[in-house]
């Protein structure tokens, strides 16, 4: 993982008129992160990752939106061209990977965050890989780019979804990975704070060898998670890095 830090925090941000902000740009961002307007050297920061990351910046990806977004900031006098949003200073940003059959997934941080996921296949070479990412790796790899945040309903009704998808069971199997993350999701909601929480990547861990079943990821099963995850949200968007997101990277890859 690449990843580096801004330099320096931002004073106050509440109240600024007209300001862009990370919940303009990144819907999926939430809490105290969605409120802050982006700041250029947070947009630096992420430029310098994506180049450690892809050998470039990555064409309407989130470096190039945050750019855009801090320069708007900064003619309009919202932050000064050397800040960083306090929140980014302290937890960074950053640019993780997941190796997949035949690949990588790539995911883009921002103060923990995901605000971007690309899926780069391996260069061709002498021989071709004719290996399909499971629904139980591409579980894993959520699991590993979200790994730190805590399960929400609607992971496990994207969770519940993918199992059945693999199993061609319907129902959650007593013990399953789908019964883990529901009862995962349940107790968070009763947790006062975060650090009791249980998170994805403790449900999502071998996820492979948790499914009574697995199959090759296809177009349908990335479908049929995406709507589960996306009606159990209030946004009705899938989470960037999600497991939606995931299924639906593994999905693209095995075409």
């Amino acid at each position: 993982m690449s990843q580096a830090q801004p330099r320096r925090p931002a004073s106050s941000e509440q109240g600024q008129d007209g300001a862009i902000r990370y919940g303009d740009v990144f819907p999926a961002v939430s809490g105290g992160l969605a409120k802050k307007p982006v700041a250029p050297q947070d947009a630096a920061t992420m430029q310098s990752a994506e180049t450690l990351a892809f050998g470039e910046t990555i064409k309407g990806g989130p470096a190039a939106t945050m750019q855009s977004a801090a320069t708007r900031n900064e003619r309009m006098g919202v932050v000064a061209h050397d800040q960083a949003t306090d929140v980014a200073a302290e937890q960074g940003v950053s640019v993780s990977e997941t190796r997949v059959p035949g690949g990588r997934i790539v995911t883009e941080f921002v103060a923990g965050q995901a605000v971007g996921q690309y899926l780069e296949p391996d260069a061709a070479g002498g021989g071709v890989d004719e290996t399909k990412i499971t629904i139980g790796e591409a579980l894993e790899a959520a699991g590993f780019a979200a790994g730190t945040r805590p399960v929400e309903r609607s992971d496990a009704a994207a969770i519940q979804a993918a199992e059945v998808r693999a199993t061609g069971m319907d129902g959650n199997i007593p013990g399953g990975l789908a019964a883990q993350a529901q009862s995962a999701a349940d107790a968070n909601a009763w947790a006062a704070r975060d650090v009791d929480k249980a998170t994805l990547g403790d449900v999502l861990s071998h996820a492979t060898a948790k499914l009574a079943a697995d199959k090759e990821v296809e177009t349908d099963d990335a479908a049929r998670v995406a709507f589960a995850e996306t009606r159990n949200k209030q946004d009705v968007t899938a989470r960037p890095g999600g497991v939606a997101a995931s299924m639906a990277t593994a999905a693209r890859l095995n075409k």
